[in-house]
């Protein structure tokens, strides 16, 4: 694997450096915003990956990516950043981000990452499918989600600024229709060993989802009374 990290923090570099030596993965790294798609330009075939920082000199992350994205449509792009508002997440999946890692992060963690977005895009190529029509999720005859776009849509309505953790709670939730998930389960399941906090964080997001999913008309996330939460559409023929 080929990748190209854009981050101006030299030490950050130097540091996951290292975790990609053990990978034996190859590396390129620029350290502003100019550098970065002056060399990506120049050798756009030579990348499996972009790490990207937000918070760049010369040329900002937004930029940066829409001029990798005009040469390289399909390149995956993770956005890393001290950045940590719903907005800033919101908007890097908007520009195209195919995940968000926001500072302080562990570098195993990231390593796990890259290795997941270049799986998926990898069996997008090879299946030869157009990833803004490849719903991998779709249940029942209007709800569809797109795990490499980060799309969701109810029929031709599409449902707008889900942030990684919305999406990814979702997913887990749809994947597994008119399963009950406890609180517990969706934690260990979606913040894993890096959650710190408790099960009121799964209500608060439970909540953001379903406001942003009333543009369907429907409530696709019930509430299961003292056990958890679960994802069911009604059929309507």
């Amino acid at each position: 694997m080929k990748i190209l990290m854009v981050e101006d923090n030299r030490s950050v570099s130097e540091m996951m450096s290292l975790f990609f030596q053990k990978e034996e993965w190859d590396a390129d790294y620029a350290y502003d915003g100019i550098s970065a798609v002056k060399m990506f330009k120049e050798h756009p075939d030579e990348y499996d990956i972009v790490i990207l920082d937000l918070n760049l000199p010369g040329m900002d992350g937004i930029q940066v990516n829409s001029e990798i994205r005009a040469v390289s449509p399909t390149i995956p792009v993770i956005i890393v950043t001290a950045r940590d508002s719903e907005s800033d997440e919101v908007l890097g999946f908007k520009v195209g981000a195919d995940d968000y890692v926001t500072k302080p992060f562990s570098p195993l963690a990231l390593i796990q990452r890259i290795k997941a977005v270049v799986r998926r895009a990898q069996l997008a190529r090879s299946q030869g499918a157009n990833p803004k029509n490849n719903f991998d999720v779709v249940v029942g005859p209007h709800f569809k989600l797109n795990s490499v776009t980060h799309e969701v849509r109810w029929d031709d309505t599409p449902i707008d600024d889900l942030t990684r953790k919305e999406f990814e709670v979702l997913k887990v939730m749809a994947e597994s229709p008119e399963q009950v998930f406890t609180r517990t389960q969706l934690l260990q399941q979606i913040w894993g060993y890096e959650f710190v906090g408790d099960e009121r964080t799964v209500d608060s997001h439970i909540r953001k989802i379903r406001r942003k999913l009333a543009v369907a008309h429907q409530q696709l996330i019930h509430t299961v009374w003292g056990v958890g939460y679960k994802f069911s559409v009604e059929d309507d023929g």
